[in-house]
């Protein structure tokens, strides 16, 4: 069937506006303000966690944690005030927390949210070695908020930083802006790029530059379902550590404190006075890594 002129120039101008709507959508969804975290009386959670369990004044501090934990979700987010409490004198350097973290966050090759650090001091022989594992501050002021030129970032009510991957354009001035270089960026890559040759053989073997079935599986940052296979979310993006908010809505502790071989980790509400994380803070041998930048950090540490 034939066109003539006038039809194809109204198809185009038809088939332009489409195109100029849909980039508009898009731009208005990137740019626009983020959405209003929920409060109230719609974010208590009533969790069953531990509740036939009786308490004992010697059981492990996880399960004490556990039980703050319980009591501070059942009050709305606007009144919790999340702080992790890292003791590295007692920290062994055995990088549980970080591959707990991997695990549990299916973390790709080049992001880590919680990385742990050497640091060597003295002269041989008598050399001493300190860990530090360094997940995001989690800032009061965070300097990777304001750059973000589409406010893909933001802080909760609960004061953790959170990453909307769906705004998230890639463009690593966050990366840039975090002194603490808390953040990395998904490339998109996978343990088993190329890396087929003296693989075990069976189903789960990869193709020579294809990545193996479970490297595909979703991840649930955030309590979503994110699907990196064909170059999905969060591929391209900025990614930090959310102190497991995924975990915490029903009622666990963050993968790295429950991993954390010699309970150097602590997590709680330091709205709670009662809270495990609000004695130890208030300690005199509290520090928070670099106070000069004055981005107010909620990790703090036992040194």
């Amino acid at each position: 069937m034939s066109m003539t002129r006038r039809e194809a120039v109204r198809a185009g101008a038809l088939v332009g506006a489409g195109v100029a709507a849909s980039v508009t959508a898009v731009l208005k969804d990137r740019f626009g303000p983020p959405p209003a975290d929920p409060i109230g009386e719609e974010t208590r959670r009533q969790l069953a966690v531990l509740k036939d369990v009786p308490q004992r004044h010697d059981e492990d501090v996880l399960l004490r944690m556990q039980r703050e934990l319980v009591r501070a979700m059942a009050k709305p987010v606007e009144e919790r005030r999340w702080a992790m409490v890292i003791d590295i004198r007692k920290c062994v350097g055995c990088h549980a927390c970080t591959v707990g973290c991997v695990a549990e966050n299916k973390l790709p090759p080049g992001v880590v949210y919680r990385p742990v650090t050497t640091e060597e001091s003295g002269t041989f022989p008598n050399v001493h070695l300190r860990f530090l594992p360094r997940p995001c501050m989690q800032c009061d002021k965070p300097p990777c908020v304001p750059v973000c030129p589409v406010k893909a970032t933001w802080k909760r009510p609960d004061g953790v930083v959170i990453v909307n991957y769906d705004k998230c354009i890639g463009c690593r001035y966050c990366l840039t802006a975090c002194p603490y270089g808390a953040r990395t960026s998904d490339f998109g890559e996978y343990y088993t790029d190329a890396a087929a040759q003296g693989a075990p053989s069976g189903p789960e073997r990869p193709a020579l530059g294809s990545c193996a079935p479970w490297e595909d599986q979703p991840n649930h940052e955030y309590a979503k379902s994110w699907d990196r296979a064909h170059h999905g979310s969060p591929v391209g993006n900025a990614r930090k550590c959310h102190f497991c908010l995924h975990r915490l809505e029903v009622g666990q502790l963050p993968m790295c404190v429950t991993t954390c071989l010699g309970r150097a980790t602590y997590f709680g509400d330091t709205n709670d006075p009662r809270a495990l994380a609000t004695e130890l803070i208030a300690r005199h041998n509290v520090q928070v890594l670099l106070p000069h930048k004055n981005t107010e950090p909620r990790v703090f540490y036992v040194v």
